[in-house]
């Protein structure tokens, strides 16, 4: 191994471990170094099609922030959660069956010898690994089957940050607690802490650093303020409802944010368009308001029809309805799309759903049947003609990606006007021209579309990755990132 391991580790879950990442990666990246991201293992339902198949979203974001093709060996094992108890097992990019049936703790001794080849070749052909751990590294229930933090730092020789969310109170006691129950030779790794999302001013944390480096050995390295508008996507969930837009709200898009949500990173830009108001909607209290001028967007789903189940439990489907008669905009993305359809036929058990078969929306008059195979690619393609609410994409080019089992098709004795709007079976408009079902991913991504449907641009990635490495240079001591690689 040739390259310098630095690895950001947390004291819980949403500590800020991705984002911190993919800001090392622009950073370490700017200096002319070859650039890599690793992550042994990550759960999440945000994902995206690299070369070999998928990885988890945030790997894919700080590929791109490092100035590195995205491809499996960056996220090796991804876990898809389907149920509370159960996730798809996604093993360099592809989906494995075998591993999906087995108990949680006996992959371990399967996965590692693969996720550390992985490791070790990236190590290999570059100058940085900028490693992300997952959840805590003080899992002491998980500790023996580990194999995305501490096993990995030891493996890889790495210097480590210990991240935790001052916001949430308790940091020192997070720092000091995660860090005391490694072992001497796990401690010996961490180099510096981070306080995140600290707010006021920081003279008043003193001698709070100083106790715990006097504690620990270990020095307290940044302080960072909160920073809600850093335009990087959330990893694991929707945490932040806030819409970022500017100026007078003249359009809401409210998103169904049902349990099994999958690829919410992709509606990040619409935060950014002027005028626009992005929010999460779980019930029908938060669409109440909506007029005919507003949005409602059924995204991507793991679990569709369990989603589907939920969404009429909460009476959302009502909401969905009533919007639509009303002339309201209704866009479905991937499983939002097959919610849409007549019906959802699962002859395979796909999706491990309880409800097995469902009724769809009966908004579009199509059908989708879930297939054993799995369509993982990108896919550059064109509107046809569209009406209504959509009439503005007529004739775009697009460039997204698609992650399904579904495979939809028209239904001509249900159709009811239902037409097909893009080629190759990916999208379709009903009769009135204010429904709309797409299997690509990534559209609000393209700028072409944002120019055709709110004549505006969000902030391009580059810009938002070269802001993230300007603030932990500001942030960060002087020479003390540099000092980890050296």
């Amino acid at each position: 191994m040739t390259a310098k391991a630095v690895m950001v580790l947390g004291t819980t879950s949403g500590a800020g471990k991705s984002w911190l990442t993919t800001a090392l990666c622009r950073y370490y990246a700017r200096q002319g170094l070859r650039v890599v991201p690793y992550k042994a293992q990550n759960m999440s339902n945000n994902a995206r099609v690299v070369a070999g198949g998928e990885i988890g979203s945030a790997q894919y974001f700080q590929a791109l922030a490092a100035n590195a093709a995205p491809e499996v060996r960056m996220n090796p094992l991804l876990l898809k959660p389907e149920k509370d108890t159960q996730s798809q097992v996604i093993l360099m990019g592809q989906v494995n069956a075998e591993l999906s049936k087995m108990q949680w703790r006996d992959r371990s001794a399967s996965v590692w010898p693969i996720v550390a080849r992985a490791l070790d070749e990236l190590m290999a052909e570059n100058d940085v690994v900028v490693i992300e751990g997952a959840g805590s590294p003080a899992e002491i229930n998980l500790k023996h089957s580990d194999i995305v933090n501490m096993r990995v730092a030891l493996h890889a020789n790495a210097a480590c940050l210990l991240v935790t969310d001052i916001d949430r109170g308790g940091a020192f006691a997070h720092l000091y607690g995660t860090w005391a129950m490694l072992d001497e030779a796990e401690q010996q790794c961490i180099k510096g802490f981070v306080l995140n999302k600290f707010r006021g001013d920081a003279k008043l944390l003193a001698p709070g650093p100083q106790m715990l480096q006097d504690l620990t050995g270990v020095p307290t390295v940044a302080t960072l303020p909160m920073w809600w508008q850093h335009g990087l996507p959330e990893e694991d969930g929707v945490f932040d409802d806030r819409t970022l837009s500017s100026g007078q709200v003249t359009h809401t898009i409210a998103v169904i944010a049902y349990p099994r949500i999958s690829n919410l990173d992709e509606f990040q830009p619409l935060k950014n368009i002027p005028g626009v108001r992005l929010v999460w909607a779980r019930s029908p209290t938060e669409l109440a308001g909506l007029t005919s001028n507003d949005w409602i967007v059924l995204p991507g789903s793991k679990a569709t029809s369990s989603d589907l189940a939920w969404l009429r439990a909460q009476g959302l489907d009502q909401s969905v309805n009533a919007h639509s008669t009303r002339g309201g905009a209704v866009l479905g993305i991937c499983g939002g799309l097959q919610m849409l359809g007549e019906a959802l036929i699962d002859p395979h058990g796909i999706e491990t759903m309880d409800e097995g078969n469902a009724a769809g929306l009966g908004l579009l008059g199509v059908v989708t049947v879930f297939e054993r195979s799995k369509t993982v690619q990108h896919r550059q393609t064109q509107f046809n003609q569209l009406t209504g609410a959509w009439s503005g994409l007529s004739n775009v080019t697009v460039a997204g990606y698609e992650i399904h089992h579904g495979q939809t098709a028209l239904r001509a004795d249900l159709a009811d006007g239902t037409h097909p709007v893009m080629p190759n079976d990916l999208a379709w408009q009903n009769a009135q021209g204010n429904v709309l079902g797409v299997y690509l991913h990534g559209l609000f991504e393209d700028p072409a579309v944002l120019r055709a449907l709110f004549g505006a641009t969000a902030p391009t990635l580059d810009s938002v990755f070269d802001g993230l490495a300007d603030y932990i240079e500001q942030h960060f001591e002087a020479g003390f990132l540099q000092g980890l690689i050296a």
